[in-house]
């Protein structure tokens, strides 16, 4: 029904009382409005309508309320989620997780003072960070004890060994004094691969002090290999020993630096076999799956080679562009046959796929050291646990 405002009810009501006095004819000449406006519905695109109305109409008759609703919840209910940035030197690496085999990778990332375990996706999963140490002295090396719920680790430059509870994060165990180099019980000197034995006791290289030792839980020395403070001559001298690798059958892998060799301790100590290397500074040599020595060169351009017991190098990486390596320190054979390496002062570690030499995995952007998600500085150890 066509609303009237109050203005033209009152003409109406005046129009109606005046019929019955005056002639309509009158009256309609000289007030025309008010017929049209009783009889004129409103048209929903121009509402308010009067055709005659004064000003004041559109405060008194109400919009119809149309073609609003459909829209209305559009706008506020469905606002996009920010984009995150990626990082286009991140999205550049090789990324195939599948090269890991199924294994997770420990990195001791010494120049950001911290320890990662990191998934193939290269999501971080835990991190313990040193906070009693000068900057740039982390861990040199980290190793899973106790089946993963322990980290052994050694920071070279800060003259001691810890063992970390990877649940608590608390330091359980640790052996030397921090900061302060020595040769008496109780002291190392720039102290390098530290193993937990199967005995419960830890095994260590002290790289000045040139010799090995077996340190018990009580911190007692059980035995040493080499000579305190003499680091040349004739076994069983060891020159400069940077590495100790325990093997299955109880021996110990050593390299040392002086002489760049290595040599095997048999399960009194003893040396039984050595073999110079071609290269000058060889770092913590492993074992492969067909018995050959794995060995980092720790130089700038650095190399990796495999090596059998005669001699004879079976496999080397050493790759000119963006493969080439600057002072890596730990090479492993992967379950798999791959090669995991921490590339140090790339600021990178990549695993290499034998057969072609391709780094099919990298975490840690190449020359660009850095403690962000992704990125690392000076990668100086690894190890692998099982991903879950």
């Amino acid at each position: 029904m066509p609303f009237l405002n109050i203005k033209t009810f009152s003409r109406l009501l005046v129009t109606v009382t005046l019929t019955g006095l005056l002639p309509t004819v009158g009256f309609a000449q000289t007030d025309p409005a008010p017929a049209p406006v009783a009889v004129v519905a409103p048209d929903p695109a121009h509402a308010p309508v009067a055709a005659t109305a004064p000003a004041a109409a559109p405060t008194i008759v109400p919009a119809p309320a149309t073609p609003t609703v459909a829209s209305a919840p559009v706008a506020p209910t469905i606002a996009p989620a920010p984009e995150v940035p990626t990082d286009p030197l991140l999205a550049a690496l090789p990324s195939d997780a599948s090269a890991l085999g199924g294994y997770n990778v420990m990195i001791a990332d010494r120049g950001n003072d911290r320890i990662l375990i990191v998934s193939p996706e290269k999501k971080i999963l835990w991190q313990y960070n040193f906070t009693d140490i000068p900057p740039g002295q982390g861990a040199d090396d980290a190793f899973f004890t106790d089946g993963g719920k322990h980290v052994i680790t050694n920071l070279e430059h800060g003259q001691v060994i810890r063992i970390i509870d990877v649940a608590t994060k608390k330091v359980i165990w640790d052996y030397g004094h921090l900061g302060k180099q020595g040769s008496a019980p109780g002291y190392l000197n720039f102290p390098d691969d530290a193993y937990m034995l199967p005995n419960g006791n830890i095994s260590v290289a002290d790289i000045r002090n040139c010799r090995i030792l077996e340190i018990s839980p009580d911190k007692k020395i059980v035995r040493q290999a080499g000579k305190t403070g003499r680091c040349w001559g004739a076994a069983p001298m060891l020159n400069s020993p940077n590495g100790d690798k325990p093997l299955p059958n109880g021996h110990e892998l050593v390299s040392t630096i002086g002489d760049h060799s290595i040599t095997e301790l048999d399960q009194n100590w003893k040396q039984i076999y050595k073999l110079v290397l071609p290269f000058k500074y060889p770092s913590d040599p492993q074992v492969t799956k067909a018995g050959n020595f794995l060995v980092a060169g720790y130089t700038n351009p650095g190399n990796l080679i495999e090596i059998n017991r005669a001699g004879k190098v079976v496999w080397t990486y050493k790759p000119i562009g963006d493969g080439t390596l600057n002072r890596p320190s730990l090479a492993i054979e992967l379950p798999n046959g791959n090669v995991l390496v921490n590339d140090d002062l790339n600021a990178r570690v990549v695993v290499i796929e034998k057969a072609t030499n391709r780094i099919l995995w990298q975490y840690g952007v190449t020359r660009h050291p850095g403690s962000k998600p992704g990125y690392v500085h000076i990668p100086d150890g690894l190890d692998i646990i099982k991903a879950m």
